[in-house]
């Protein structure tokens, strides 16, 4: 066999050469855009009209649908801290709170009560108040028979619904009154009181729907077909105008029940190009980036080392996970040993120091070193190409042509990886990553696709053949059910929900993630963790990347945004955002 060059001079000098063009398309590749971008700066952070109530936010992705209980999308997760809110929330300190709740039910306060289910079996009680004056957009109230609508919605398997467990582990709902419902929990579990993926869906528009066709209704729902009907929301804010694709306009609810927002218009403005939100940046187009979806860390220093001192840029850490979820049923990747020679193979450490300054961690799991459940007893993948190649061999891929590595059968070592267009980063981490593999005979190809498409079809759908790179975003121990355990595999016969895109099975996880929720004190939980984390360092059904810090690029005159770090967005706060 023979083997190409060390990849560290090879990598160095790509690395330069592509930091350079990343470095130059942001500025427009030329004097005269970068003058250009120098007297449009005082636009964007003085505007002419100082007290204007209207803000307008650039980020990187059009969602997929605004259902609020169907698909994940970051998207769609940042539009719908404005336009509804879920039944609780993690704060800013990373604690539980009420967000559409009158009180927080807990065991201690007697709204949470432990009961039997009819199977004889611990269970759970849980009581929620909605806000007596809460109401959607059009003025009708929003009360109880808009969550058992949810909840109807979300247990029919044909719908689709995210979060198919929470569904299942409910098994029956009480209506007390207009105000009040109890939920049934067939499980006891340390989370019991986190209704975080519960929106009520407003039953007075939506019910003929659903009751028409429920499998097409994910499909036909007024949430995708007639968006600014104000019925739909319940926010501080109404969707009042959209272009597909291309941006949403938000007005105040005159129905909200809550503080009355600072803002009268807020337009959020989709620029898939991360390039482009530059340009519109600096140009006043829109007067802010958002941290939870905008520009990725490198991006952000450069423009921070270029314009910083006209804007407040804020680096808020925190549980952005940036990996690469495997297609286990793809022959080539079924086999072990090619995951881990893969995760060997990549130098994650060499690309945090030369890309994001050393600022953007590398992962060992999808358990964050900020969470508390994180273990040290973990499997780690520092580069070693030896161990790599090593591995490979061991898996039969040692006859090497071309410097692409083949099996007995005459089969290449090819595997495709794809991500959302657009973003320059990810390119350049595939184009990176891509140099890496060859260098240990894998041939990566990247075929990339809009944010739209590549969420709302090809991963949840599990239509990658191989790769797929992009980011989780978690709240504090948050169990990785919906992404691990084997129930959550999408399929057309569940309408593709739940969000175990890699299609793992393995019955020791399984059995960790369910003694993990089952377990009220923390203590008793951390060796369950603990085998999540070290079944997973070892199967490998995703590849770590990094820990990735969100960038909020704001103008100085924007006051009362404040990251959370996690799942739940800085928009649920919207009604205490303001001008100076």
């Amino acid at each position: 066999m023979s083997h190409s060059q060390s990849p560290h001079g090879k990598f160095r000098s790509y690395l330069a050469i592509a930091a350079t063009a990343l470095l130059l398309n942001a500025c427009g590749g030329s004097n005269d855009k970068v003058s250009d971008d120098k007297q449009s700066t005082d636009k964007s952070t003085a505007p002419a009209n100082a007290s204007s109530k209207e803000l307008n936010i650039g980020f990187t992705q059009y969602p997929s649908t605004m259902h609020p209980n169907i698909e994940s999308m970051v998207a769609k997760s940042y539009i719908r801290g404005m336009t509804a809110r879920a039944i609780t929330i993690f704060n800013h300190d990373w604690e539980l709170q009420c967000s559409l709740c009158v009180e927080l039910p807990t065991i201690e306060n007697g709204m949470a009560v432990l009961e039997q289910t009819p199977e004889g079996t611990p269970g759970i009680a849980v009581t929620y108040e909605l806000p007596a004056n809460a109401s959607w957009g059009d003025g009708t109230p929003l009360t109880t028979k808009d969550i058992q609508f949810a909840y109807e919605v979300g247990r029919n398997q044909k719908t689709g619904a995210n979060n198919m467990e929470m569904y299942r582990r409910i098994y029956q709902l009480d209506i007390l009154d207009q105000h009040r419902f109890t939920v049934h929990l067939n499980k006891v579990t340390f989370n019991y009181n986190v209704l975080g993926d519960f929106y009520p869906l407003p039953e007075h528009i939506e019910r003929s729907i659903y009751e028409e066709d429920a499998y097409e209704y994910r499909h036909r729902t007024q949430y995708n077909a007639n968006i600014t009907n104000p019925g739909l929301w319940f926010g501080p804010y109404i969707v009042s105008d959209a272009a597909q694709g291309s941006f949403l306009v938000m007005t105040k609810n005159p129905h909200w029940h809550g503080k009355a927002p600072y803002f009268e218009k807020i337009t959020t403005k989709a620029i898939g190009n991360t390039s482009a939100m530059e340009a519109n940046l600096l140009s006043g187009t829109i007067d802010m980036i958002a941290g939870e979806l905008g520009l990725q860390l490198d991006q952000s220093l450069a423009f921070e080392s270029r314009h910083g001192s006209k804007y407040n840029i804020i680096y808020k850490p925190g549980l952005q996970y940036e990996h690469i979820d495997v297609n286990l049923e793809n022959p080539i990747l079924a086999n072990k040993q090619v995951r881990q020679a893969m995760l060997y193979g990549m130098d994650r450490e060499e690309m945090n120091q030369r890309i994001f300054s050393g600022r953007q961690p590398v992962a060992d799991t999808s358990v964050s070193p900020m969470d508390r459940s994180a273990s040290d007893n973990i499997r780690r993948y520092s580069y070693n190409k030896d161990k790599a190649m090593a591995l490979l061999d061991s898996a039969g891929w040692t006859d090497i042509r071309d410097g692409i590595r083949h099996n007995a059968a005459g089969e290449p070592l090819k595997i495709e990886i794809m991500s959302t267009a657009g973003n320059k980063t990810r390119e350049l981490i595939q184009q990176i990553l891509q140099s890496q593999l060859k260098d240990i005979g894998i041939d990566l190809r990247i075929r990339n696709e809009a944010p739209r498409v590549f969420f709302g079809q090809t991963t949840r759908e599990r239509r990658f053949s191989g790769l797929a790179l992009f980011a989780w975003v978690g709240a504090p121990e948050n169990v990785p059910r919906s992404t691990l355990h084997s129930t959550e595999i999408p399929t057309a016969e569940n309408n593709y929900s739940g969000q175990n895109y890699s299609s793992i099975s393995n019955p020791q996880l399984d059995s960790a993630i369910e003694a993990v929720e089952q377990n009220l004190v923390f203590a008793d939980r951390l060796p369950h963790w603990e085998t999540i984390q070290q079944i997973y360092a070892e199967e490998l059904p995703v590849l770590p990347l990094f820990w990735r810090p969100n960038s909020f690029i704001l103008p100085h005159w924007l006051k009362g945004l404040e990251p959370t770090g996690h799942l739940d967005s800085s928009t649920n706060w919207i009604e205490y955002w303001s001008r100076d």
